[in-house]
């Protein structure tokens, strides 16, 4: 099984404006899951690129700002 920080790793070979600190304060699976997606944008767009958005996630998010 691979590692929370082993995740986080290969997240920041991708993305590498994300910061160790503030990947560690999420869960694996959360971590897996966005590295998935990561993984996903590397390959060439077409009709073969799908990624399925996870029910548990809302497809549209807003926010309000703090009065």
């Amino acid at each position: 099984m691979i590692s929370k920080s082993q995740i986080i790793d290969a997240i920041q070979q991708v993305n590498q404006s994300a910061r160790s600190d503030w990947l560690d304060i999420f869960d694996i699976s959360a971590l897996r899951r966005y590295l998935d997606h990561l993984q996903l944008t590397l390959e060439p767009r077409g009709r073969g690129s799908i990624w399925i958005r996870q029910g548990d996630t809302p497809a549209v998010v807003t926010r309000e700002p703090i009065p």
